[in-house]
């Protein structure tokens, strides 16, 4: 957990030290600790069902199979908060998806991703100053 302000707004960057199907209880915890409202929470997940390097932002919605959206809204008993999907593609061999998930980018993979990080760090910086539905408009159509 990790704390800073980004133009007069405090901010708490939380990455659970649990296995992603539990992650849940780390966010509720927190979540209740710093009294944090689900409307004002990013949730950043990978996405193997999304082409790689596909940034989709939804203000709320189902866990789509995730298995840490699966436990944070078992956790906080609502699907109300925003989450950031980050496509890594599915280019794996079947049974190797904990390898392709956890492994290194190949250089082909790093010239697609490097670049989206900058453009998730001004995705992060507006849903934090304008909200994630006008986030949501400007970003989900790049």
């Amino acid at each position: 957990m990790a704390r800073t302000t980004f133009k007069g707004r405090s901010i708490v960057i939380l990455k659970p030290s649990t296995y992603m199907n539990l992650s849940g209880k780390a966010v509720r915890y927190w979540m209740n600790k710093e009294k944090i409202l689900p409307e004002n929470i990013l949730i950043m997940v990978d996405d193997l069902a999304l082409p790689l390097g596909t940034l989709r932002l939804r203000a709320r919605g189902s866990d789509g199979g995730h298995n840490g959206l699966i436990s944070i809204i078992e956790y906080l008993e609502t699907t109300d908060f925003s989450r950031l999907r980050i496509g890594i593609g599915s280019d794996f061999a079947k049974g190797y998806q904990v390898d392709y998930v956890l492994g290194r980018w190949t250089a082909e993979e790093e010239k697609i991703l490097l670049p989206r990080i900058g453009m998730t760090v001004e995705l992060i910086k507006s849903f934090i100053l304008i909200g994630v539905e006008r986030t949501m408009n400007f970003f989900n159509k790049k």
